[in-house]
């Protein structure tokens, strides 16, 4: 008796994510061609992971328009007002001249494509080529906002379609041709309305993602979606990690029911990637999260995400049985060697906008009479970070000078940006003493934020500082063995030097605050001789703390009770740099030593320990030139990910 064979097929998704305008690859901020960035070489690797299969899709989880000078850029008139466009690349942002040279299929909006605005947002996504989804932004309505229940309840507006259904035709195992219905539903984290608080107030509002999804999802298959992809422009935390900070839900999201593979993003990491080894849920082999296949392909076009499903028809319609996912990385950083050639068509069509922002970045702002580097801008206080405080105040001193807020003490926060990570060993800031100019800039302050200032007591201050000093890991005076100081866990740029005060952070007490913002241990304090002009800070003395808009309506240890903000103006922080540098013409910026890390124990007690501890931090290897200037430091060797140890004699 012959047994009727079931219809089968293979459908592979790609995706990228966070590309952040890299168009080629080419590093703005030192100003040199580079082979482990940019979309043209991720290019390739679509080219052949296409060739490879008969069914397939792409698809891109947002962040494109932000991220380096030539996004900067784009957003003003004057870039488009350039000869060299042709009439067909006139209207059309340079990272859509690309994707749709690469026929995306779908995409979704990431939280940085909302810094710009909503009108140039919308305007560059009506030069796609593709449909853009997004199911937890809505439409303000007349009155502000639509009420929750509205939201809830379906009734409100989104403001872009809340969920895709693609029409395709897939060829199955045996060459026959299918009708499938596929169903994209893409979110962004709720933050967004603190973080651009100043472009979306009254326009739109934002729904949590979970809400949204656990609504739109019925709706997707009602509508006939054989499958559901998911867009999440979101991280992974593990659930005990949650907390106050949190924008990261790919873990509840996999835990939701109807979805049948994730692309996520918006963390910048790997997955699958060995960061995420014995995590919750999390499947390496595989590259699931709670059995969904799921992958986040890195940041600037470094990696290609690829999603495999096996797929069965059956009583009408496709169900997934199985599926995989993998990473594809256009650069072999252990080896050094770049695994694709870039593809030449798309090198050819960004060449324009490449040199228009390679001769815009060369306009001169000022000089500096030393050299600025954030090699170690993590472990001492450095004139890299000091040059944004020292600008944020002299701004605000400005603004605030006829206010009455005048006879309050101004201070400013600022973090070191480009300090490696995940982001590699040549993520560092590294300027010479002389001319600078906009790309110097733009090397020191690299993202789109805009200035704010808060009012905060002396107990908040305080609070803020032992969540920022949760960068460092405990240090423990009785091990022999090395111990790495830099908590990885903790984004480098929520490390805040507070200029205007004083202070020490003893990294041999244990933090008092998780990464994400809830507290560890309630008897924990690391930061000691918090000062101001000499005498130790009262609680309820007050101060101005200048900062940017995405700590001032994000952080709540610099908005506690989301009311602090006294001043909010739509001035970028890297403008308010330029302003400073050129008003100065030559700029002094030497690190006041405001800050320093400390053991918490006198020079009797070090001499009795059985060993000195022997603490190391990563660096750029490029960093030994400038080893001489700082004897607590020595080279020690590169590790696999070729970084540069250094110890650090504390």
């Amino acid at each position: 008796m012959n047994t009727i064979q079931p219809v089968t097929a293979q459908l592979r998704l790609l995706g990228t994510t966070d590309l952040h305008v890299s168009l080629i690859g080419y590093d703005y901020y030192r100003n040199v061609e580079t082979v482990d960035i940019g979309l043209s070489r991720t290019a390739t690797l679509i080219h052949q992971a296409r060739k490879e299969v008969n069914n397939h899709l792409l698809f891109d989880n947002g962040d494109i328009l932000q991220g380096n000078p030539l996004g900067d850029y784009a957003a003003s008139s004057r870039f488009w007002q350039q000869d060299s466009y042709t009439e067909d690349q006139a209207n059309v942002h340079p990272m859509y001249q690309l994707m749709n040279r690469l026929s995306y299929d779908a995409a979704t909006v990431g939280n940085h494509e909302f810094n710009y605005g909503l009108d140039y947002l919308q305007q560059c996504i009506a030069g796609a080529n593709f449909p853009y989804t997004n199911a937890n932004i809505y439409q303000a309505s007349i009155e502000g906002t639509h009420s929750p229940t509205a939201i809830i309840e379906g009734t409100a507006d989104t403001w872009l379609p809340p969920y895709l259904i693609l029409e395709r035709q897939i060829v199955d195992d045996h060459g026959d041709i299918h009708n499938i219905r596929i169903g994209v539903i893409g979110v962004v984290p709720p933050q967004i309305m603190q973080w651009d608080k100043a472009h979306l107030e009254g326009k739109v509002t934002v729904q949590p993602m979970l809400e949204a999804i656990e609504y739109w999802i019925p709706q997707m298959r009602e509508a006939g979606a054989d499958l559901i992809i998911m867009l999440a422009h979101t991280g992974y935390v593990d659930s005990e990690d949650t907390g106050v900070l949190s924008e990261n839900a790919v873990l509840p999201i996999s835990q939701m029911k109807g979805i049948d593979a994730i692309f996520f993003g918006h963390a910048h990491k790997l997955f699958p990637g060995n960061e995420f080894a014995g995590k919750q849920g999390v499947n390496l082999k595989r590259g699931t999260i709670n059995g969904i296949p799921a992958v986040e392909a890195g940041v600037w076009g470094s990696h290609l995400g690829i999603i495999d499903l096996n797929l069965q028809y059956d009583n009408h319609s496709w169900t997934v049985q199985s599926g995989s996912s993998q990473l594809r990385a256009i650069y072999q950083r252990e080896q050094g060697l770049a695994s694709v050639e870039a593809d030449t068509e798309l090198e050819q069509i960004a060449s324009v906008p490449h040199q228009i922002i390679l001769d815009h970045i060369q306009t001169p702002v000022g000089e500096s009479d030393i050299p600025l580097y954030s090699y170690f801008s993590l472990i001492m206080d450095s004139a890299y970070v000091q040059v944004i405080n020292n600008a944020q105040i002299w701004y605000a001193e400005q603004v605030l000078a006829d206010s009455s807020y005048r006879h309050l003490p101004i201070l400013s926060a600022a973090s070191a940006f480009k300090t490696g990570g995940r982001y590699g060993p040549q993520y560092y800031a590294d300027i010479e003493a002389g001319e600078m100019t906009l790309q110097h800039t733009s090397d020191i302050y690299n993202y789109a934020n805009t200035l704010c200032a808060v009012r905060l007591t002396g107990a908040e201050i305080r609070e803020w500082l032992e969540w920022s000093s949760g960068l460092y890991q405990q240090m423990d005076l009785q091990s022999t063995a090395e111990q790495a100081l830099i908590n990885p866990d903790f984004p480098s740029f929520n490390f805040d030097v507070i200029d205007g005060i004083t202070y020490q952070i003893n990294v041999c007490q244990p933090p008092r605050y998780h990464p994400a913002g809830y507290i560890l241990d309630e008897q924990a304090r690391r930061i000691e001789r918090l000062c101001y002009q000499g005498k130790e800070i009262e609680d309820d003395s007050e101060y101005i703390v200048v900062t940017n808009q995405y700590r001032a309506y994000s952080t709540p240890f610099a908005n506690p009770d989301g009311e602090r903000v006294i001043l909010d103006v739509p001035v970028e922080n890297r403008e308010v740099l330029i302003q400073y540098i050129r008003q100065q013409q030559v700029i002094h910026p030497a690190a006041d030593h405001n800050w320093s890390l400390t053991l918490g124990i006198s020079e009797q007690e070090r001499l009795s320990l059985p060993s000195q501890p022997t603490i190391t931090i990563l660096s750029s290897p490029d960093a030994q030139k400038i080893l001489s200037a700082y004897p607590q430091l020595s080279y020690s060797g590169i590790n696999g990910e070729g970084f540069a140890v250094y110890r650090f004699t504390l």
